[in-house]
């Protein structure tokens, strides 16, 4: 939520996806995942109408959200059967917080993926045209291990595809939230450098990060 009051005042159009979940829908991730494409596609398809460029779509996330942000960027299969899949889900950039990106056998939520995390999990299915991607995380994260984070970037950049890796030493999963509002500041700051050099954001106007 703060991410987006932000990022529109700097003059982003910004939007805040729901997905379902096991906790709240008895769902899978697979429909978590199904929800994200959904969202992005319906974003492009109404371009015109939110006066926004197709072209320049953004995904971010944190955790889980990361996960599903760039998932609808790496993953073909899981698509929801009533989508337009002419119009591609795919963002232009992706801005990842702690994101969950290896759901394999050694990976986090494997015992709920089992053997489609081949399908499924984005450290499995980097190929050439992966967009930009900034990813932030914390050196005690438990959840995702600096090595993968490493591990990620370095495939990303055999295909020819931009990733940079910020490291927050001393830090664990979830230090870049507003709570955390120093650490929050250092992103989102980091972000809004890393969409400058894509040019989908300008230096002006420049917005006071505030504690709400």
């Amino acid at each position: 939520m703060n991410h987006a009051k932000y990022f529109s005042r700097r003059g982003l159009v910004s939007f805040l996806v729901d997905y379902r979940t096991e906790s709240k829908n008895n769902t899978t991730p697979f429909e978590s995942l199904k929800d994200a494409k959904s969202a992005i596609r319906y974003i492009r398809e109404n371009a015109s109408s939110f006066n926004i460029d197709k072209n320049k779509i953004i995904a971010a996330g944190g955790s889980a959200g990361g996960h599903l942000a760039a998932a609808t960027a790496l993953i073909d299969g899981f698509n929801e059967e009533t989508d337009n899949l002419s119009i591609s889900c795919v963002p232009n950039a992706l801005v990842l917080f702690n994101p969950v990106i290896d759901n394999g056998p050694n990976g986090y939520g494997f015992e709920r993926i089992g053997d489609k995390f081949k399908d499924f999990s984005p450290m499995h299915n980097i190929n050439k045209g992966a967009p930009p991607t900034i990813i932030f995380l914390g050196t005690k994260d438990h959840h995702v291990p600096i090595e993968t984070a490493y591990e990620y970037k370095t495939k990303m950049e055999q295909v020819g595809s931009r990733c940079d890796l910020k490291i927050y030493e001393g830090e664990k999963h979830g230090f870049w939230n507003h709570r955390n509002f120093e650490n929050y500041k250092k992103t989102i700051l980091e972000a809004d450098c890393f969409l400058q050099t894509l040019d989908y954001l300008k230096e002006d106007p420049i917005v006071p990060i505030e504690k709400m």
